[in-house]
């Protein structure tokens, strides 16, 4: 394990003292902790955005959004069979609500 070095106002120095106090944890446990938490939270918004990028050129391309529909008429049936079976019912068989017995009675 390497060690890191930080320098910290003493405002946030009290206040993680308190916390590891409260916590009955060590400080440095305590900013491993948060540490490990600010960069997964980093890592997932740079992902999220690389994400909305190549979403938005994807809709931007007829070509793309015509294989994307494609796709997903493609699979409609077998996600509505795997939803019919992990809600019990056989598939293709009716809703509940479709033979009249509905919940908000």
């Amino acid at each position: 394990m390497s060690t890191l070095t930080l320098r910290l106002p003493d405002e946030l120095d009290a206040r993680l003292n308190r916390l590891a106090a409260l916590e009955d944890k060590s400080r440095s446990e305590l900013a491993r902790t948060a540490l490990d938490s600010f960069l997964r939270e980093l890592e997932r918004t740079r992902f999220m955005d690389e994400m909305v990028a190549a979403a938005r050129v994807l809709a931007t391309s007829p070509e793309a959004r015509a294989e994307s529909i494609a796709i997903a008429e493609e699979f409609l049936p077998l996600e509505n069979e795997a939803l019919d079976i992990a809600e019990g019912r056989k598939p293709g068989e009716p809703w509940p609500e479709e033979l009249g017995d509905v919940w908000w009675k």
